[in-house]
């Protein structure tokens, strides 16, 4: 059967895609933070903090909403033609939750708290395998930053494929200080990070917080400071490092083991 192939092909495709979530313009934009549409971030020309994008920048930094400074070029990418007027925001898929509720969460289910953060991880795609595993091994829930990390855009829903519906999601505006209310509700936090101990002789159950490090940087010196264990995985090849949300898959699944009891086969004599 035929099917319909919109002029401009697959780059048309990929605009339209973007349009499914990107909001254009300063009317749109303004409507979108005066209703209950959930905002990931908002986008901004370099340099106009004028008139109505002042206001729509007062009104998101009121609401808790990142607003980034952007070269036109990259506003003319999000609109795909469309006039963008110095502005345009990116709806979130999905509710942002409150740690708190991730405690909940963990309450309800009768377990002890299973928390994974994302520390700085601005790759979509990572961030969306990230919440797709942290489904699959049942974690309560997923925090990340506000700023210099992705949110729950449409990219980092299709990641998930479809696990950012059953995942709760925090935003934070400190890490360093949610891993310290973390911990003073009795938490313990690991970093999946280089040189670190032995990950699979170290006690992961109870209440736990799992920490990934960012595409680039891994885990930053200050939330690193703040975790009570620094763990490692083996790299035996010639590269000396791994895909953060593959690192992250396989942490979740030593602490997913623990917690349900399976014990380690032990070596043929």
């Amino acid at each position: 059967m035929y099917k319909y192939r919109p002029k401009g092909g697959l780059h048309n495709l990929e605009n339209q895609e973007r349009r499914n979530d990107v909001i254009i313009g300063r009317n749109p934009v303004l409507e979108a933070l005066r209703g209950e549409r959930e905002i990931d971030t908002v986008f901004v020309a370099k340099g106009d903090r004028t008139g109505v994008i002042k206001k729509i920048a007062a009104m998101a930094a009121e609401k808790g909403i990142p607003v980034k400074d952007v070269s036109p070029q990259k506003l003319e990418f999000m609109a795909a033609g469309e006039n963008h007027q110095g502005v345009c925001a990116v709806a979130a898929v999905r509710k942002y939750v409150s740690v708190d509720d991730i405690f909940t969460i963990a309450e309800e289910r009768g377990e002890p708290p299973f928390i994974i953060i994302a520390d700085e991880i601005a790759d979509p795609h990572n961030l969306g395998a990230i919440i797709r595993t942290a489904e699959a091994v049942g974690a309560h829930g997923v925090i990340v930053p506000k700023r210099r990390a992705a949110g729950l855009t449409a990219s980092v829903g299709r990641a998930s494929a479809g696990a950012v519906e059953y995942v709760a999601v925090a935003r934070v505006s400190n890490l360093a200080q949610t891993i310290d209310i973390l911990k003073d509700k009795g938490v313990w936090v690991y970093a999946a990070d280089m040189d670190g101990g032995n990950w699979c002789q170290t006690d992961m159950t109870g209440a736990v917080a799992l920490v990934v490090g960012g595409e680039d940087g891994g885990v930053g010196r200050l939330i690193k400071e703040k975790c009570d264990f620094v763990l490692s995985l083996p790299m035996n090849g010639q590269i000396n490092s791994l895909n953060a949300s593959v690192a992250g898959a396989v942490f979740m699944y030593e602490i997913a083991r623990q917690r349900a009891g399976i014990e380690a086969i032990n070596k043929k004599k």
